[in-house]
């Protein structure tokens, strides 16, 4: 059999490296699905197809595969509807910066432009979520367009797209594919010049603080030397998580909605405050650069100054501009700064986020925190978390302690709902045999509950913890602080442990305290799927660490709506709920 397009284009993406396509078959698509079948699955050296049931997922796989593995990752979506469900996905792995291609089949070529049967122009509709998007028209084209299109998104150019019409996709291959290649990562390294000058500005100031992001992965230990050096406390983003807060005793947490400890403190009371490798978004939650001198280090330096004012930017990798800043600081001697801010934070830590895990054995319905300490305490040391965006978001950024093994991920930048379960499949088929645990909310899990079908055909051995409080529970605080009464967030409560059960997954309903720690061990120990539905309180709320007059007032605003629409009931047990976790000084 002579050799097609899609038959060549398998063979480009075998070459390098993808074992693994995630999508859904389909008309335009089968043309491209067929060439996987030949290649045998990657037992032979080819490409599994991995049958997913929405192709959103399907590109939340790829996406987790992707950002974990640092590998190209691949989805796959038939014409019109098909590639269109690709799409939310596709932005979650682009601004997360996995190198992902989508492979979008088109309608046959001669049909683009007459209002064919599902047509739409997905080479159009795809560019805000990829750095590189081209429709193959011709055999000659297809190779290098493959080619680019791999290479683009090695290259940290983000996403890469193929539009493939289903016919071109059976043409015969007409040209050779270029050589594949995969030049190392090359080292940024930071002009002298904006070197000195950070240097200047570090040994000036009588303190420092460090807010570090997710691109500071691989420079743990040259952090480390440079905290040291300068006495300086250290922050993360929730990307940075992993990366940073292990083996760190300069640890002060995080800021922002999902905040927690002395973070917040710490950034805004040094003199100087050392960004690294960070594009976190909440100005809000930054200090105001008139009265803080800000430093930022990134690789991109499209991040530099656009959060915060910047008075010393520095372009370049963090770990070559700390290796090359390190000569250059003069070490400062006193530790006042650093151990009033440690002091603070375990303070908040043990006093405030603690609190909430004190004698919960007895206390119903279930605290998420407490669920969420356990998890930490029973999952495997190399265990890779995902976390649904929302309050499971929230609980793996306080409760979940790395150490240089696990991984945490989620829709960090994008902010999706349901990307959790999708993102552990993902994970799994990337790390065979290691622990992989979704931190499912009841929400997250409901919108792609299909997958469930998909763990169950694969018997996939990922480990689903769900925080089942039937309702939205961070989109109820947004609600509550900005002065609106909860409305539209609750749903009916839902048995999640009684539907996996009916599709053949091991899994267990916990609604009492006293049961928990068995259920999570029994769920985290079984040989294959399993999932722990836990029935947890719907009035716990996240407070951040640092809270506005103005989020006081909405609070209370709202919390006087819902007593005037005769809801005291819920307002006393809302603050019930969570009287324990309001910082006090």
């Amino acid at each position: 059999m002579a050799q097609t397009v899609a038959d060549q284009l398998i063979a480009q993406l075998v070459e390098a490296g993808v074992r693994r396509i995630y999508g859904i078959v389909g008309d335009s698509l089968n043309p491209v699905v067929d060439a996987v079948r030949r290649t045998g699955g990657s037992a032979k050296g080819g490409i599994d197809w991995i049958h997913v049931r929405h192709e959103e997922s399907a590109a939340f796989m790829a996406s987790a595969d992707a950002q974990l593995t640092g590998e190209l990752a691949v989805c796959a979506g038939s014409c019109g509807p098909g590639n269109l469900h690709l799409i939310n996905g596709l932005y979650d792995a682009h601004r997360s910066g996995g190198p992902v291609l989508a492979i979008a089949s088109h309608i046959p070529a001669n049909q683009i432009g007459s209002s064919y049967f599902q047509e739409t122009h997905p080479d159009r509709l795809f560019v805000e979520c990829s750095g590189y998007t081209e429709m193959i028209s011709t055999a000659e084209q297809a190779p290098r367009v493959t080619a680019s299109a791999i290479r683009h998104t090695l290259a940290g150019d983000g996403v890469s797209v193929i539009t493939l019409p289903g016919d071109v996709a059976e043409f015969p291959a007409t040209a050779s594919a270029p050589a594949y290649t995969a030049p190392a990562r090359a080292t940024l390294v930071p002009d002298r010049g904006d070197l000195q000058r950070l240097a200047d500005a570090l040994n000036d100031a009588k303190t420092v603080a460090i807010f570090a992001g997710a691109g500071t992965i691989g420079a743990h230990d040259l952090l480390m030397d440079l905290a040291e050096t300068l006495k300086a406390p250290v922050g993360h983003s929730m990307r940075g998580k992993d990366i940073v807060q292990y083996d760190n005793p300069y640890d002060v947490g995080m800021t922002g909605l999902l905040g927690y400890g002395a973070a917040h403190a710490g950034i805004h009371d040094a003199d100087v405050l050392l960004l690294l490798g960070t594009d976190f978004p909440y100005e809000q939650f930054l200090p105001d650069g008139e009265k803080v001198t800000i430093a930022q280090v990134d690789a991109n330096a499209a991040h530099i100054g656009r959060r915060a004012d910047v008075h010393v930017p520095v372009h370049g990798d963090v770990g070559a501009t700390i290796h090359a800043l390190l000569p250059l600081l003069k070490a400062k001697k006193s530790r006042r700064f650093l151990d009033a801010m440690l002091k603070k934070h375990d303070k908040l830590m043990n006093g405030v986020v603690g609190s909430y895990t004190k004698d919960a054995t007895k206390i119903r319905p279930i605290h998420p925190e407490y669920a969420a300490s356990l998890l930490d305490e029973l999952a495997a040391d190399d265990a890779v978390f995902t976390a649904d965006t929302g309050m499971s978001n929230v609980w793996s950024a306080r409760y979940l302690t790395p150490n240089g093994r696990r991984r945490i991920i989620g829709s960090y930048l994008h902010g999706s709902m349901a990307n959790a379960l999708p993102q552990a499949i993902g994970a799994a088929f990337a790390y065979p045999g290691r622990q992989i645990v979704s931190m499912s909310g009841d929400g997250g899990l409901s919108m792609l509950l299909g997958e469930l079908v998909t763990v169950a055909a694969y018997r996939i051995p990922v480990k689903i913890v769900v925080f089942n409080n039937s309702t939205l529970g961070l989109v109820k605080v947004e609600m509550l602080v900005a002065g609106f009464p909860d409305f539209g967030v609750d749903v009916p409560a839902t048995d999640y442990a009684a539907v996996a059960r009916a599709l053949g997954i091991h899994a267990v309903h916990v609604d009492d305290p006293a049961d928990l720690r068995d259920a999570f061990e029994a769920v985290l120990e079984h040989d294959g799927p399993a999932l722990l539905d836990i029935a947890t309180d719907p009035r716990a709320l996240s407070l951040p660490p640092t809270i506005t007059g103005a989020q006081v007032k909405g609070f209370a605003l709202a919390m006087s709506k819902v007593v005037m629409n005769g809801g005291a009931g819920e307002a006393v047990a809302m603050a019930r709920s969570n009287l324990r976790n309001v910082p006090r000084p």
